[in-house]
């Protein structure tokens, strides 16, 4: 199938075509036709399946056939509700794309930065509406953003939104739109909330789903290092500086690991950037820029900061912590081999983290390669034959057996 085959104005095609797509991915097959007819819909696709142009373009097509110019005022017609910041930007710089050629412009709004030009651009209006659920809250609240007149409703990342503890938000964004909206709703998985949220908000949603959550990348080759936990950031030098890798996301467990890892590979000469929750939006962006302009090599994140981050020609992701939730494994992992490309999938495992690895090969049922030629492999519990011995030990059964001995004297002194 091509992008002719779907009903889409030729100047949303042309928008493609400078895109350089011809062929729709498998999420973007499914979805887009069912958008165009004007259905509710909740989607399953991990990040990297092309799931925001699915819902982007679509409503491109839609509110460009409406018309209106770029002088005409204009009122938001569709709203993106998404998790972090650099998700909202990517997904506005989609809309930018897909629109080139039409007088649709949109506004991504998100907290950590002034309002103020947000504020300016809001009062001159404008077609389509990506923000954070906080700051879209705040400016509704003072009056800037008025939804009366939505179309569409998309809910990006809803799962994620759910574990960053904005379920509540979301729904009260909801209930500030009209009935008559169209509504998307996107997920990489689908927990009860999310799944009980769909069935109270959405009509008789189409319900697609690809690239199964249990699935891995077919191109992703993975690599296991069992290592002991103190030893991870010696063997993550080790291996960028012995396999002169570039290129790589590193995923730990916490935004102080972050920034300690990135302090042990400059340390030893390694150009690395932290990103997490901690960072203010410019520190963010800035470290995600140097990284795609190669300015360094390692970009060290944790799973939230990183959630939407989209990267092209990641070669590794390494796991330097394991993720105690299956499902993570497979989402952080998808961000290489896009596109078509090939990338490598390195995770470390420590003896307090094997639960985890069992976990993940379960539900992955995926052939890792097991590296175990490494400096930094897990000690034996058994001693080695040529181990000290106790002394404590040794001190303690020379006591025992002196003691003894004296027993034994005392014994026949009383015979």
């Amino acid at each position: 199938m091509k992008f002719e085959d779907f009903d889409l104005s030729p100047t949303v095609l042309k928008a493609i075509e400078e895109q350089g797509y011809t062929t729709p991915t498998p999420i973007q097959e499914k979805c887009i036709p069912l958008l165009i007819a004007g259905n509710d819909l909740v989607g399953c696709a991990q990040t990297g399946t092309g799931k925001t142009a699915a819902f982007a373009i679509p409503i491109v097509q839609h509110l460009n056939r409406l018309g209106g110019s770029a002088k005409k005022a204009k009122k938001i017609r569709c709203l993106v509700v998404t998790p972090t910041r650099e998700l909202a930007v990517q997904i506005g710089q989609n809309f930018d794309a897909y629109g080139m050629f039409t007088h649709l412009n949109q506004l991504t709004v998100f907290g950590g930065v002034s309002q103020v030009p947000q504020v300016d651009v809001l009062k001159k209006g404008v077609d389509v509406l990506v923000a954070t659920p906080g700051r879209l809250l705040d400016l509704h609240k003072q009056g800037f953003v008025d939804l009366d007149h939505l179309h569409f409703l998309v809910l990006d990342e809803a799962d994620q939104m759910l574990d960053m503890g904005f379920i509540h938000d979301v729904k009260k964004i909801i209930k500030l739109t009209p009935d008559n909206r169209q509504t998307i709703l996107f997920s990489a998985t689908m927990p009860m909330a999310i799944r009980e949220m769909a069935d109270q908000f959405l009509k008789s949603p189409k319900w697609v789903e690809v690239t199964p959550v249990s699935s891995t990348a077919e191109k992703v080759a993975q690599r296991i290092y069992f290592v002991e936990k103190e030893d991870k950031r010696k063997l993550l030098y080790h291996i960028i500086r012995n396999d002169k890798m570039t290129d790589v996301l590193v995923f730990v467990r916490t935004k102080h690991g972050a920034d300690n890892v990135v302090k042990a590979l400059e340390k030893n000469g390694i150009q690395a950037e932290a990103i997490h929750g901690d960072k203010s939006q410019s520190a963010r962006q800035r470290a995600l820029d140097k990284f795609k302009s190669k300015e360094v090599s390692v970009l060290v994140a944790t799973d939230i900061a990183a959630r939407g981050i989209d990267i092209d020609q990641l070669s590794f992701v390494v796991n330097l912590d394991l993720p105690n939730i299956p499902e993570t494994y497979v989402h952080r992992i998808g961000r290489t081999a896009r596109a078509g490309r090939e990338g490598i999938a390195i995770s470390f495992c420590s003896k307090d983290e094997k639960p985890y690895w069992k976990d993940i090969e379960l539900l992955t049922k995926a052939k890792v390669k097991t590296i175990s030629d490494h400096p930094f492999p897990w000690s034996e519990v058994e001693k080695p034959a040529d181990a000290k011995p106790d002394l404590r030990n040794k001190n303690k059964e020379n006591t025992n057996s002196r003691k003894s001995e004296s027993s034994k004297k005392n014994k026949k002194r009383w015979y």
